[in-house]
């Protein structure tokens, strides 16, 4: 048994016999001692010389030991001093008071120094554990305080590459309540090369730090992928390998991810594990659900994976509304959730379509209710393209080395053609020619146009004007994707050819297809405004280009970019 440590003891005692008493049997068993006769005194010695305990009469003159040991625990703070009363009292009440007033223990008159020492040993032991509760405490705190630190600079450097797209847009509104510090609620914005925006909501497992740990490399792949062109199925296809590779078993995200073309005005819809999302249309108030059909990011193998998407006309003025679960989970004081109910209610009662994303905050507001998860919604909507303000890309390089006089072909076949996009691979190629780079967006988008022309009329044999309305919209693209995935032969082939001219340079895109062509002359009647759903395709090529033309029957599509050099 370890020995016990000397300890300073204050004796406040006024009879001078039982203070040398006292005195003679604390020192006897190894403490130092201090005395005080009266409670004045002893306060004052406390406060001077902080002894380790106290032996304190009751009832002394000047100020008595109810008082003097209320002050001496005030003067301890945190700290316990265990004061052991030494009385006479026996009545329980007179006791009691003893405790009352700050007393961990008493002592009753004549003194037994068996009794005495056993006491000091026991409170001494309530000392040290006080002591050792305190020290654990604050360590806890430091450690808490130290995790906190490292988790706002992760928060920091995560929002910043999480928020680095165009979130600010006027289109977007949107929520987000954390359940921790970081939410593991992940939304993402970006434009393409087009001019084009790709929207994510995603949800992992869990909340805080480790919901967030994936929604980086998820941030890097749809920031990068979007940025050079690629369209949702890839981004899609690479994300969830991604997490497939670098998450453990049980992690994965649900995910919403929308690309809005405001050109075509449509809405590109993939949903893996999120509540429904609505399209709401201003015009009817009609609302069409955007159901989960897959399953998250991060769950099966990229052999596996459905990147199968859905596609919506919208009109100027509609709204994609899409949400996590932690919004219809969020549940009042009686367990009652929120619930799909509410949110439709909410839905109906709406006139105002500008005002249904405060109406639906201020529902959830007005419910009071306690989140159980990360909380996230958004809201987008389909604007004019004249409304639209892309970012363009920043390049640092001077174009003094850039190629000026080079032709290239290339011919993509069936099993190509059913899962790669060349698009980005071609845009980045002509990107190094420094004079098309301020053309980044309109020779992405025709080129965009002329790739699907001959792919979707050409060699999938699709008729544009199925898209004459909502309902023949939707059909087009459900017929598009069982085409392309029973597609066995056909071709496209894409030539481009830069050449120098007189002041700069010019860019010559050709693209042909192996399907039976069209009417180029009825085509090329149609006015460049035309707002119909189908055929704007066209329309865009000879808008953004120069010298459209078609021949073999369709089947051959040119257009020309120029460019002057700066002086």
């Amino acid at each position: 048994m370890q020995a016990q440590e000397p300890l300073t003891i204050l004796i406040a005692e006024d009879s001078a016999a039982d203070r040398l008493l006292l005195s003679t049997i604390v020192r006897r068993q190894g403490h130092e001692v201090l005395t005080a006769a009266n409670g004045a005194d002893a306060v004052e010695i406390f406060r001077r010389q902080q002894p380790q305990l106290v032996l304190m009469d009751a009832m002394m003159p000047v100020m008595d030991g109810f008082e003097a040991a209320r002050q001496i625990k005030v003067l301890a703070g945190e700290t316990l001093v265990p004061i052991i009363f030494l009385t006479s009292l026996t009545e329980s009440e007179a006791l009691a008071r003893c405790l009352e007033a700050g007393g961990d223990d008493f002592l009753a008159k004549p003194y037994n120094q068996v009794i005495l020492a056993a006491k000091i040993k026991a409170m001494d032991r309530l000392r040290r554990l006080q002591a050792t509760v305190l020290q654990q405490r604050d360590l806890i705190a430091k450690h808490h305080d130290y995790l906190l630190n490292e988790q706002r600079v992760a928060k920091a450097v995560f929002d910043k590459v999480a928020h680095s797209g165009c979130l600010s847009a006027p289109n977007i509104r949107y929520l987000q309540s954390p359940y921790a510090l970081f939410n593991g609620d992940l939304l993402l914005a970006a434009y393409t090369p087009a001019g084009d925006m790709h929207v994510m909501l995603g949800d992992f497992t869990g909340h805080g730090l480790p919901a967030a740990v994936g929604a980086m490399p998820l941030a890097e792949v749809f920031y990068g992928m979007t940025a050079k062109g690629y369209g949702l199925a890839e981004t899609l296809r690479e994300m969830n390998a991604k997490l497939k590779r670098i998450l453990p078993v049980d992690m994965f995200c649900c995910a919403t991810v929308l690309c809005l073309s405001f050109q075509r005005r449509s809405v590109e819809v993939w949903n893996g594990g999120m509540p429904d999302g609505y399209l709401h249309r201003v015009a009817t108030g009609e609302r069409e659900p955007l159901v989960a059909r897959h399953l998250p990011l991060g769950v099966l193998s990229p052999q596996a994976f459905d990147d199968r998407t859905e596609v919506h006309s919208m009109a100027v003025g509609d709204r994609v509304f899409v949400l996590s679960d932690g919004v219809i989970d969020t549940s009042d004081a009686n367990d009652q959730l929120f619930g799909v109910e509410r949110l439709q209610q909410v839905f109906a009662a709406n006139r105002e379509p500008d005002r249904l994303f405060a109406d639906i905050n201020q529902a959830l507001r007005d419910f009071r209710g306690e989140a159980r998860d990360d909380v996230s919604m958004v809201e987008v909507a389909m604007l004019d393209l004249a409304q639209v303000s892309p970012t363009a890309p920043v390049y640092s390089d001077s174009g003094q080395s850039c190629p000026l006089d080079w032709s290239v072909s290339f011919e993509f076949r069936g099993a190509t053609l059913r899962r790669f996009n060349p698009l980005p691979y071609l845009l980045q190629l002509l990107l190094e020619v420094h004079g098309l780079r301020a053309q980044s967006g309109a020779l992405h988008s025709v080129l965009a146009e002329l790739y699907s022309n001959a792919l979707e009329h050409g060699v999938l044999g699709l008729d544009s004007s199925l898209k004459r309305d909502a309902t023949g919209f939707a059909r087009y693209y459900e017929q598009r994707n069982a085409r392309l995935d029973g597609l066995q032969d056909g071709y496209v082939r894409i030539h481009l050819q830069v050449k120098p001219v007189s002041n700069g340079g010019c860019l010559v895109i050709r693209v042909e297809d192996s399907g039976k062509g069209f009417d180029v002359e009825r085509m090329m009647e149609r006015p460049l405004d035309d707002v119909r759903l189908s055929g704007r395709g066209v329309s865009l090529i000879r808008q953004l280009g120069r010298n459209a033309s078609w021949s073999d029957q369709g089947r051959s599509a040119c257009v020309e970019f120029l460019w002057e050099v700066q002086a």
